[in-house]
């Protein structure tokens, strides 16, 4: 029979042991966030749409193509949030952070939502874990922000990957050099795709984001923005740099590498994978020193990254880095026939109370089949329960892994649980 329904497209179910593994990533990512100072927050999946027309821009492909956008019953507009770093201003403003004082050092995980075409790595509903440190103009948080992501990269065991850096420039230096491209790009408009010349006219920067072939070999001998940084932004970009080599991460300097929003400014930076296709871009991000002025708020310098998850796995699963072994259950209850029920379940209850894993029959099988059922959850052990142990006081440990089993008194039988499983041995 055909499944009524199923999972929007782009949109997949998290599942036991995948389930597990991300969560284990996860776990390892807030680690080295919090070992570097980032503290959570949790923002809302829905925001106001203006949050990320202000933010965003109004002409990037996020904005116009992208956002999961509709109108709620009392008229206003909403979208489902297709990045955090908007967000997590909006809080930084909106909760007075700043009074807590500076810079605040904020790291999110969570869903994000972008209609785009599925595909390897791209998906319509997609893990984001990102960080945001908000005031500071240091170069050195530039580099601890892009280490973050290195460092996490090597604690999974990854390598074949690439870190790709530039600057921006600033308000000051980057409208003279937007002239000096727009004036370039009409020159070669008609070597150019249409979404290359419609770029050209509303966000020229966006045309080096092209993976057309012959609008790269067009865009070769484009003005490149390294030659137009203003002292300020030169000085800056080189602090950064400075500041990865004293933290020993590598780094190539590509003076065509923007980002598709419209707040970045000075440093820019992607992590490129080897072996992932088109999606090889893992972590990426930013400063962003008027995003807060664009929502409202004073002046107030940012820096910041986000990474794909479901990428960091596909990067993990190519590299065969990361060896993931999912929880064994500690021990599984089976009540052989006669057995009391309610006596077995104050047994579960008692065993889950002292921190063991445990679980039991619930499905009225027999025990040969309850035997099965523990061997298919690979528990490390089976608490077989019968008429006669209880009467005399006992309960009966077997060891699935060597295939050996022993009695202990029921008053003892947590002790010896947790003995066993401490120390991998038994009595008998």
């Amino acid at each position: 029979m055909a499944l009524k329904y199923k999972a929007p497209r782009g949109t997949s179910d998290l599942v036991f042991p995948e389930s597990t593994r991300i969560s284990s990533l996860l776990e390892v990512a807030a680690r080295i966030l919090t070992l570097n100072g980032y503290q959570l927050i949790s923002t809302p999946i829905l925001e106001s749409t203006e949050l990320f027309r202000r933010g965003i821009g109004e002409e990037t492909d996020i904005v116009t193509k992208e956002m999961y956008t509709f109108e709620d019953q009392g008229g206003e507009s909403l979208t489902l949030r297709p990045e955090g770093t908007a967000p997590v201003v909006r809080a930084y403003l909106e909760g007075g952070l700043q009074s807590r004082g500076l810079p605040q050092k904020l790291y999110y995980m969570g869903p994000m939502f972008r209609r785009e075409r599925p595909q390897a790595g791209r998906y319509r509903q997609f893990l984001q874990i990102g960080a945001e440190a908000i005031g500071s103009r240091d170069p050195f948080i530039d580099a601890e922000i892009i280490s973050i992501s290195n460092n996490l990269f090597k604690k999974l065991g990854l390598s074949h990957y690439e870190l790709l850096v530039n600057s921006v420039g600033c308000a000051e230096c980057r409208p003279g050099y937007v002239r000096m491209l727009s004036g370039f790009l009409e020159g070669i408009s008609q070597q150019l795709c249409g979404e290359c010349r419609r770029r050209s006219r509303e966000n020229p920067l966006r045309v080096f984001d092209c993976k057309n072939e012959s609008c790269r070999e067009a865009l070769a001998r484009a003005p490149v923005i390294g030659e137009q940084l203003c002292p300020a932004c030169r000085e800056h970009f080189n602090g950064a740099l400075r500041h990865l080599e004293r933290l020993g991460v590598a780094y190539t300097i590509d003076d065509r590498l923007v980002r598709g929003l419209d707040y970045y400014t000075n440093t820019t930076f992607e992590f490129q994978f080897e072996g992932l296709g088109s999606q090889n871009t893992v972590s990426a991000g930013g400063r962003y020193d008027y995003l807060t002025e664009q929502l409202g708020g004073p002046e107030t310098p940012g820096v910041g990254f986000s990474l794909g998850v479901e990428r960091l796995v596909m990067a993990v699963e190519a590299q065969a880095a990361f060896p993931f072994s999912p929880e064994r259950l500690d021990v599984f209850v089976v009540a052989a026939p006669g057995a009391d029920r309610g006596r077995v379940l104050d047994i579960l209850t008692a065993v889950r109370a002292a921190g063991v894993s445990a679980d039991a029959d619930f499905m009225e099988r027999g025990l040969k089949a309850q035997m099965k059922q523990a061997a298919r959850l690979e528990a490390r052990l089976v608490l077989i329960i019968g008429k006669d142990e209880l009467e005399q006081g006992e309960v009966t440990l077997r060891d699935l892994d060597r295939s050996k089993q022993w009695r202990v008194p029921l008053s003892g039988m947590v002790a010896e649980l947790r003995r066993f499983l401490e120390d991998g041995c038994f009595n008998g």
